[in-house]
């Protein structure tokens, strides 16, 4: 029986190299996106491409619905898709705040939702929710993100518990920096939004922060490959942390104190 892998966001970054991985692997993989003419790469390749819009409740029900009267089974779900809503908590638009849990939160947990069902009657499956390092420290003009991230944290370990006793396993990646379109989006957003008002010395500093680091950033495929990982393994660990600074920087959150780690994050951007 040929295992069947959902990954949401699977136009581009972690979601494509996750799913090339899966399907080098042997898995019948479905990648869902807004742009689905993204995919044709994937398509050719043999991977089923779903339009999905977390956004939307018809699109996420239309989406399961479709792969599921395909297959009529789901092994794997990744939920991968989503975006860094950057800004000063000031001038970051209510409205905006809201797209981004929904897109980040909401939209995921409502395809989780459907999904489950699928997996309880299987009596077994994968649930792999791609978190941050984001979701366990925090930076300047991230509020928003970070937000979606800690709650993602939190929302993980619960739906963990309530799933053990159906034989469905839910496993976090907290990726670090990575080499994708994430940084250049988030970097935009913040410039767009508070690069020219009351926080415009502080969001040049990010900003400047950032392009300092892009040559360091972790390569994609190491996290395709630590996310098939992830979701493959007979026996996952309930947290993968990967990619730069991921470790150091979580690590220093634990230990030290919030003063402390106040005062080293902000000594970064001198």
């Amino acid at each position: 029986m040929t295992k069947v892998a959902f990954i949401t966001g699977a136009s581009s970054g972690m979601g494509k190299s996750t799913a090339e991985i899966l399907l080098q692997q042997g898995y019948k993989v479905y990648g869902a996106a807004r742009r689905v003419d993204r995919m044709q790469e994937l398509q050719d390749k043999g991977m089923g491409v779903v339009a999905l819009d977390l956004t939307e409740d018809a699109s996420i029900v239309e989406a399961v619905a479709t792969l599921l009267k395909k297959e009529s089974r789901i092994d794997i779900l990744i939920n991968n898709a989503g975006y860094g809503s950057y800004g000063s908590v000031e001038e970051v638009p209510i409205e905006e705040a809201k797209r981004q849990f929904e897109v980040n939160i909401f939209g995921l947990a409502r395809l989780t939702q459907l999904v489950i069902p699928t997996m309880r009657k299987q009596k077994s499956g994968r649930i792999v929710n791609i978190s941050s390092m984001g979701g366990k420290i925090y930076t300047p003009f991230g509020a928003w993100y970070h937000a979606t991230k800690f709650a993602l944290e939190g929302w993980s370990d619960c739906l963990r518990l309530e799933l053990k006793q159906f034989g469905i396993d839910v496993v976090v990646v907290e990726p670090g920096g990575i080499k994708t379109e994430w940084g250049g989006i988030a970097m935009e957003s913040l410039k767009k939004v508070s690069g020219s008002g009351p926080y415009a010395h502080l969001v040049n500093k990010v900003v400047a922060s950032m392009d300092t680091t892009n040559d360091k950033l972790t390569p994609v495929e190491v996290l395709g490959k630590e996310i098939a990982k992830a979701a493959t393994v007979e026996k996952p660990k309930t947290r993968y942390l990967k990619g730069y600074l991921a470790k150091p920087l979580v690590g220093m959150r634990k230990w030290l104190g919030d003063k402390t780690f106040d005062k080293m994050i902000l000594s970064q951007l001198k």
